[in-house]
């Protein structure tokens, strides 16, 4: 049988202790105090989880909000380009991953990392090729915290991080120069690639280890870049539930 959570019986022994006779006034003082007691513990404790739940919420939007929840690489080596696990076909592939239940959706990407350039500076950074399409799927990239330029001028150009941007000291409308020493073989050695973009975005999604180091460019100016035509390096994948990731891997494999 069902009852209250407080009773008839257990609120008469409470009252019977918060309002003692007057003989027994040191009772009822010790019972208030124990009272308030519980009471600020209580509430301590709800405000302390409060805050840790919106910090845990709030820490977990900032590292996935621009970062895939799982990445799919090639396990066969291409030869021709440098023994390099390139995925070919990617937007099939992409398209059997967007079909799986729970997945939101598959960026193909092309990736380095290399040098960027710009006011006679110079700092290394984190390259992704993505379509304009995904990029806009991105949430913190999308919807930063604060942004300069239009999203929607990226395939003329490329998108860089606010730290990026002060380190080199650029603005919208100025080049940037992107360097990669994995460049082409020649019979003088290896040539660097080299190539100038000009900047139509800047982003700040408050994460030091984004603002100051990434860039997007569109896809196949990235091919173009790496003399990957027709390859991706990866599908960034991204999901509904980003804690049950482990559980999907199998059927994503």
């Amino acid at each position: 049988m069902a009852t209250k959570p407080f009773a008839a019986f257990e609120w008469m022994i409470a009252w019977r202790y918060l309002r003692a006779r007057r003989a027994e006034g040191g009772i009822s003082v010790i019972a208030w105090y124990a009272l308030i007691g519980v009471m600020l513990g209580v509430g301590t404790l709800i405000v302390v989880q409060a805050v840790m739940v919106g910090f845990r919420e709030e820490f977990t939007a900032r590292v996935l909000g621009a970062n895939p929840h799982s990445t799919v690489y090639s396990a066969i080596y291409d030869e021709a380009h440098n023994g390099a696990a390139l995925i070919g076909g990617y937007e099939a592939e992409a398209d059997k991953l967007r079909a799986l239940p729970g997945v939101l959706n598959v960026a193909p990407v092309v990736s380095g990392q290399m040098m960027a350039s710009g006011n006679n500076r110079n700092i290394g950074i984190e390259m992704i090729g993505i379509s304009l399409a995904d990029l806009q799927k991105i949430p913190l990239i999308s919807n930063p915290e604060q942004a300069i330029g239009s999203l929607d001028a990226f395939e003329g150009g490329i998108a860089i991080g606010d730290g990026v941007a002060r380190a080199l000291g650029l603005r919208i409308g100025d080049l940037i120069t992107l360097t990669s020493l994995n460049g082409v073989p020649t019979p003088f050695g290896i040539a660097p690639r080299i190539n100038n973009y000009r900047v139509t975005y800047i982003f700040k999604v408050g994460r030091a280890d984004i603002d100051r180091t990434r860039i997007y460019l569109p896809i196949a100016d990235a091919q173009s870049f790496f003399n990957r035509e027709g390859f991706a390096d990866a599908l960034h994948v991204f999901v509904a539930e980003p804690s049950l990731i482990d559980d999907m891997r199998p059927e994503m494999a």
